[in-house]
């Protein structure tokens, strides 16, 4: 097959109008089958990834292991054995700022040890080490790299920099808070330099990270206590099929709760919520004077792979249940089917996406653009420092003016269906994956 290289203008403009994560984009332009060789940097391979804890367990797990690691354990089959997927809608409320949204979407999304949980289920060896000392975490790290150890740490995304979040302390008049969910998500520290520490946030070329910066940053998230987890050893054969069951086993157990919270029927909370006229929660209450701009954007963000968090996950559950059909006997037929369920749903997240921040509108497709650019240039590591760094500036000014005069009205009764259309979509797909563990 014929490839070609195509030009980071291209791949960002198709992160924007599509909503795809960089390396799907740059996939979908080059016309290659695979991607290219991952660089790497001081003995660590830059594989990238679409999820921040997902991408890191599953890269961890393959420098460990070597490069035959990825053919054994991909990032969806972890986040199926890791319990798969989540489903939540909850609202960040600071006085003085705009209610700030927050999507869930995989599994525990509200709990800090996923990536713990789905060792132990795999049988892998690791070693957590918490202090509230941010001196005696930052030496730790530093004896940790020395070994060669590659660690998994837990930074405030705002003050670690390289997201370009706004400081809390300019967000008054500036667009949103910082962005929910940006503020407790690990990346894996592989290597100390002269200019600081070596990062892997999905990143596909060196990414670097001052060393004080990055222990204010973990300092930051307190109720982690300057936590980090070294992983030691893997199994040579691992219980993948058992796994696996269990992965599903508990997705299922967790979307099936009643919890309007953290579990399906979040979505048709939120449903409601967009159209309510009266609940004080309603949106027309929340976002009639100021902030939807900021809301609506937060909603693709969260659902499309283009922005920080993944996305949506749900074509990447899809395809661990794929890979997972011939590990489960006789419920092969009923995971793919199971599969096809929850591509179903991602078309439809999708639509969501598309009706909260329409890409016809220009200034709305401004906006997405430069959160393509922004995380096109992390992907692109310490290269694209000012590039993104410029492209954020812009990003909060645009929103800010958004929030004050919005350039669209939107249409939140489409946006209402669609999201309860996702919700009936999801509750039949839980409902399909139900027969894989019969």
């Amino acid at each position: 097959m014929t490839t070609r290289k195509p030009s980071e203008t291209r791949i960002r403009t198709r992160m924007a109008r599509t909503g795809e994560g960089y390396a799907t984009a740059r996939a979908a332009l080059s016309g290659a089958r695979t991607g290219p060789k991952p660089v790497t940097d001081a003995g660590w391979a830059l594989r990238g990834g679409l999820h921040a804890e997902t991408s890191n367990v599953t890269n961890v797990l393959a420098h460990l292991t070597g490069d035959t690691a990825g053919e054994r354990l991909s990032e969806a089959m972890l986040l199926g054995v890791g319990g798969g997927l989540g489903a939540g809608y909850m609202l960040w409320e600071i006085k003085g700022q705009t209610p700030n949204l927050f999507l869930g979407f995989r599994y525990r999304w509200t709990f800090h040890d996923w990536a713990e949980r789905t060792m132990d289920r795999l049988g892998v060896g690791y070693q957590v080490k918490t202090t509230g000392s941010s001196k005696a975490a930052a030496s730790t790290l530093q004896e940790q790299l020395a070994e060669g150890s590659a660690v998994l740490v837990v930074p405030d995304r705002q003050v670690v920099g390289y997201w370009h979040l706004p400081a809390e302390p300019a967000l008054a008049g500036r667009g949103r808070p910082v962005f929910s969910g940006a503020r407790r998500s690990p990346v894996v520290a592989y290597a100390a330099t002269d200019d600081g520490i070596r990062l892997d946030d999905r990143n596909l070329a060196p990414l670097t990270v001052d060393a004080d910066l990055l222990a204010d940053a973990r300092a930051r998230v307190t109720s982690t206590k300057n936590r980090m987890v070294v992983v030691h050893t893997v199994p040579e054969t691992l219980p993948l099929a058992e796994a696996a069951r269990a992965g599903i086993a508990d997705c299922v157990a967790h979307l099936d709760a009643k919890a309007a919270t953290v579990s399906l029927p979040a979505w048709g909370k939120w449903s409601r919520l967009v159209t309510d006229q009266r609940n004080a929660k309603g949106w027309p209450k929340l976002y009639g004077k100021a902030g939807m701009a900021t809301t609506l954007l937060s909603v693709w963000e969260h659902v499309e792979p283009a922005g920080l968090t993944g996305g949506n996950l749900r074509d990447l559950y899809a395809d661990f249940l794929d890979e997972a059909a011939p590990l489960l006997g006789d419920a092969a037929d009923a995971a793919t089917d199971a599969a096809q369920q929850f591509r179903q749903a991602a078309r439809l997240w999708h639509e969501v996406a598309e009706t909260a921040l329409p890409w016809d509108v220009p200034e709305y497709a401004r906006l997405r653009e430069l959160v393509a650019t922004i995380s096109a240039g992390v992907a692109a590591g310490d290269g694209a420092l000012a590039e993104r760094a410029e492209a954020a500036d812009a990003l909060w000014d645009l929103v800010a003016e958004y929030d004050r005069k919005p350039p669209a009205e939107p249409d939140l009764a489409q946006l209402s269906a669609q999201i309860q259309a996702v919700y009936e979509a999801e509750r039949e797909a839980v409902d399909a994956l139900r027969h894989v563990l019969r």
